[in-house]
């Protein structure tokens, strides 16, 4: 594991994990402030060339907004907090729907390209303005308000305490579809919510999703968690059948969500802690390590039949960052040598094959044998959050 100086990378000090942490901003930073329609720049390749110009993407938006507030956070330069501010500034303007509330989810410059409401949208909308307002931003805290307001009015389900998905840009149709993915995600933001407000309700709601996904839902899919669901959220073995790629709705058992959920279970213990959460967590971490882990070519597989048999083999980046964080965590809690030895692995193997050293950032997708799939290394929404708050937490953690 070598800097792009050549000398060895500690991927358990603090100093480099918060290194690694802004070469991926200076990756991005400047080039992707979009100083004519506002926003951000949502596509680039390999060696930071720009791929495109228009499309302007809600968790995109997003996902720049917490890269750059944890920038600032870190104690980076002034531009980290004068880009994440930029982005609270085009959300308000751009992805917020003036007339009926919520967030567009996709934009064409600044036309609006899909008006849907989406859980998965709005809950990096919580999250990245919440993570901007503990970087110094007051004027997010407003956006942190409405977003919260938004997702109790349309998306809340109260009687399977589980957020709904989509609905259309006048909140007058329902989309029958139920995914985990957006729960997850809305876990992560209401985690950082309540650390950046202090407000106890949002530990309250990340204490609930994370028994109604972990032990209810995982419980109606032989303890692992499937991805899609039936209104009355039973699994749903048909929706998406065997196709991996749909960005916010996979089919088949992700390892990487088993692991990302054994990350969030020991990051809401460090709140509110309770047997369950380190059980769930080290089953979770277990099986997605056993059944995803690829030990002939390393890093983890992505997707699996309900047999558990693997149907997706491609080496996805975020796999290996939640991958990587999750391991930190129990690392941390348990000084467990199982997880210390994941860890330095799972760092190994993205430094050889997903870390840009000479340009920075992550490549996206790999297939089995460790070879990029392309030249495009961010795409809407990736802006490489993913291994950005794996950096930030397994800092929070080895501190």
């Amino acid at each position: 594991m070598k800097h792009s100086n050549g000398e060895a990378i500690d991927f358990r000090s603090e100093a480099d994990l918060k290194e690694q942490v802004f070469k991926i901003l200076n990756f991005y930073y400047p080039a992707c402030i979009d100083h004519e329609k506002g926003g951000y720049i949502n596509g680039f390749l390999d060696d930071g060339s720009i791929n495109d110009t228009t499309t302007k993407h809600l968790v995109a938006t997003n996902r720049y907004i917490y890269i750059f507030s944890i920038g600032a956070i870190l104690g980076g330069p002034d531009w980290c907090l004068e880009s994440a501010r930029h982005g609270i500034h085009f959300l308000n303007e751009h992805h917020l729907d003036h007339e009926n509330n919520g967030y567009f989810f996709e934009l064409n410059g600044n036309e609006v390209e899909n008006d849907s409401k989406m859980a998965y949208g709005h809950a990096f909308t919580l999250l990245a303005s919440a993570i901007a307002y503990e970087a110094g931003i007051e004027e997010a805290k407003d956006v942190v308000d409405n977003v919260y307001d938004v997702l109790e009015t349309h998306f809340w389900d109260q009687e399977h305490a589980l957020y709904k998905d989509e609905w259309d840009a006048e909140w007058t149709s329902l989309s029958s579809y139920r995914g985990q993915n957006p729960n997850m995600h809305l876990c992560e933001a209401m985690l950082t919510a309540y650390e950046a407000t202090d407000d106890q309700k949002y530990l309250d709601r990340a204490y609930t999703l994370a028994d109604s996904v972990t032990q209810k839902l995982a419980g109606r899919s032989g303890g692992m968690v499937w991805e899609n669901y039936t209104p009355d959220w039973q699994p749903d073995y048909e929706f998406n059948k065997n196709n991996t790629k749909a960005e916010f709705r996979p089919y088949g058992f992700v390892p990487g969500h088993q692991l990302e959920w054994s990350k969030l279970l020991m990051w809401l213990d460090r709140h509110r802690s309770e047997d369950w959460m380190l059980e769930t967590s080290e089953d979770l971490f277990r099986k997605g390590w056993e059944l995803g882990h690829d030990s002939e070519h390393g890093g983890i597989l992505f997707a699996l039949s309900p047999q558990k048999e693997v149907i997706d083999d491609d080496k996805n980046y975020w796999v290996m960052a939640e991958a990587i964080s999750a391991a930190s965590l129990l690392a941390a809690k348990t000084d467990n040598s199982f997880y210390w030895n994941i860890y330095d692995q799972l760092c190994q193997y993205s430094s050889e094959h997903l870390m840009d050293h000479e340009h920075g950032g992550w490549y996206k997708l790999l297939n089995r044998v460790n070879e990029p799939y392309s030249d495009v290394k961010t795409s809407p929404p990736k802006t490489d959050y993913h291994p950005v708050a794996a950096y930030y937490q397994s800092i929070l953690a080895f501190s």
